[in-house]
């Protein structure tokens, strides 16, 4: 739920307007985000809305209402002339107090969970998020490619919170020497943590933006979410809801149950054969006809290892099953041949909240191509079930493919 609400001032000069977006369960942590130098435009509204996904109560403040009111650009030149006057007459001091001003307004409002209030900030946002971890009482900051960030840096000594801060090589708002000075001066502090993003350039995290760097992006939201889950949650058993989900999947192979486990718009993808679906509605159909009711009978899954991170699962198996029925995500096409496959399989599950929001499935192919007769190791260098064999005991002989050769 989207909602504008009103803030007051702290020196009595007036209010001014926020945007907030509340997660599904309706309360979490509070997460007050400083805008970029666009105000609070749809790109704004989107991370607010991202992250309200992710469990948190989120709170755009309208940093520019002393200026003027409401303001929201694009990414026009004439919007990036715009953008850049309105910062050129921000009084950062008083958009500091009217930080202050939102993590207040917003640690009071009854659906934040515990009281507690992350910054989150980028480009201007950014700065202002490294400020709010020295000058304000949040309780966590994290700020994106932060322009300014060098000019204070005699505020270091006044951090009293978690702060991470993520910076692109390249930024051409901040120099390398202003890059450097930032983390000689941050790198090794007591609660600090520095991330430089090799090649990117500013705003590498804007999705759909001119330097926009999806695999930096996804990396950096990853490390933010482990900031923020750290200092002020929220927690879940990922572990568990993971569980539960399989157990929808391979167990009761119920289709509407498995899609209950997810969000909104999730999606599939198994790397090898590249099947799966992106959207509820393709997700659902694929799961209906291709995956949950098109596994053999005795098809099971053999725990080796689980890795368990701040928003993503990463699970290591065996998957086993005898092909005595076609299997359209993993041999699309292939008739069953009635014989034993077992693979070691690596699941990548990555969580939004408490609802998954998509699986990134690995394993080798080629192997499961031998099991089944239509891949002749004797001709290639693959291995058929000899890969599940040594994943459970690494005293069989390694280096078997490499003397074939010889």
């Amino acid at each position: 739920m989207q909602q504008k609400i009103r803030i007051q001032a702290t020196d009595g000069s007036g209010s001014f307007n926020g945007y907030l977006a509340l997660p599904k369960s309706g309360s979490g942590p509070g997460l007050v985000i400083a805008q970029e130098i666009f105000g609070i435009n749809h790109t704004m509204r989107e991370v607010a809305d991202y992250y309200a996904e992710e469990g948190y109560v989120v709170l755009v403040p309208d940093l520019f209402w002393r200026q003027e009111p409401d303001v929201e650009l694009g990414y026009s030149e004439a919007d990036w002339q715009r953008a850049f006057a309105l910062y050129g007459g921000f009084d950062e001091a008083k958009g500091m107090e009217d930080m202050q001003a939102a993590i207040t307004a917003l640690r009071q409002r009854p659906e934040v969970q515990d009281k507690k209030v992350g910054v989150l900030g980028f480009c201007l946002g950014g700065k202002l998020a490294y400020l709010a971890a020295c000058r304000t009482d949040a309780d966590v900051a994290v700020g994106y490619y932060g322009v300014g960030i060098d000019a204070a840096l005699g505020e270091a000594d006044h951090i009293k919170r978690p702060l991470t801060l993520h910076i692109a090589e390249l930024d051409k708002f901040c120099p390398p020497e202003a890059r450097d000075r930032i983390v000689q001066t941050l790198q090794g502090r007591p609660g600090v943590s520095l991330y430089v993003y090799p090649g990117m350039d500013h705003a590498f995290a804007r999705n759909g933006g001119e330097h926009f760097h999806k695999p930096s992006a996804l990396m950096a939201h990853e490390r933010s979410i482990a900031a923020l889950k750290g200092a002020i949650g929220p927690n879940y058993d990922l572990s568990a809801l993971w569980d539960k989900h399989c157990e929808y999947e391979f167990g009761t192979r119920n289709v509407d149950d498995t899609m209950g486990t997810m969000v909104a718009e999730p999606y599939v993808n198994h790397i090898p054969t590249m099947t799966g679906g992106v959207g509820y509605k393709a997700l659902h159909a694929f799961y209906t006809n291709h995956f949950v009711n098109s596994n053999p009978p005795d098809t099971s899954l053999v725990p080796i290892s689980r890795t368990v991170g701040a928003s993503q699962v990463v699970d290591e198996m065996l998957f086993c099953f005898t092909h005595t029925t076609e299997i359209p995500w993993m041999l699309p096409g292939v008739a069953p041949t009635g014989k034993r496959v077992e693979i070691p399989l690596l699941a990548v599950i990555k969580f939004r909240g408490d609802k998954l929001y998509h699986e990134h499935i690995y394993w080798d192919q080629a192997s499961v191509l031998v099991q089944v007769g239509l891949l002749d190791p004797k001709l290639l260098p693959v291995a058929g079930v000899e890969t599940a064999r040594k994943l459970l005991d690494e005293t069989l002989p390694s280096n078997t493919l490499m003397e074939k050769t010889r």
